[in-house]
């Protein structure tokens, strides 16, 4: 018996190590972007119906019971960090990187469309290697709708 989405998270992140697996090929397997597919693996995003029951059973993918299947389709608690303030290096980073610039995002987005907010619902990301000769870099792109603060 499963009595949480994390112990989904826990066989899926298992069967992973497991069997080799990367995230690009579990994300082909149901269409979608690698960012989103391993968001959803992770427990951060609920699969639809024919996703979940692809990553249960494509070439046995992750060889999840029809209990897991169905966990995969509920709307999760989003938020993944145990903690305020990440002890995770590379997260750790990304906390630092919106602490040090992200009065300077938000000053840009606001001069550039007006008071409101960048929206992590309607929202892509693509993360790639770049080369560099100096040392690989890390692309991110995010892409979220301007969302604007109505009156009312």
């Amino acid at each position: 018996m499963i009595s949480s989405r994390e112990q989904v998270t826990q066989m899926i992140v298992s069967a992973k190590v497991r069997k080799g697996l990367k995230w690009a090929h579990v994300a082909e397997s149901i269409g979608m972007s690698k960012e989103w597919t391993t968001a959803g693996c992770l427990g951060q995003m609920a699969f639809d119906k024919a996703q979940a029951e692809t990553l249960g059973q494509l070439f046995e993918l992750f060889e999840l019971s029809d209990e897991a299947v169905a966990w995969l389709q509920i709307a999760p608690y989003k938020g993944s960090l145990p903690t305020a303030v990440p002890t995770d290096p590379l997260i750790y980073r990304w906390y630092e990187l919106v602490n040090v610039y992200g009065t300077t995002i938000k000053e840009l987005i606001h001069e550039e469309f007006g008071d409101g907010i960048m929206s992590a619902i309607d929202f892509s990301m693509d993360i790639q290697r770049q080369s560099d000769p100096k040392g690989d870099r890390v692309n991110v792109v995010l892409s979220g709708k301007f969302l604007p603060y109505k009156s009312y």
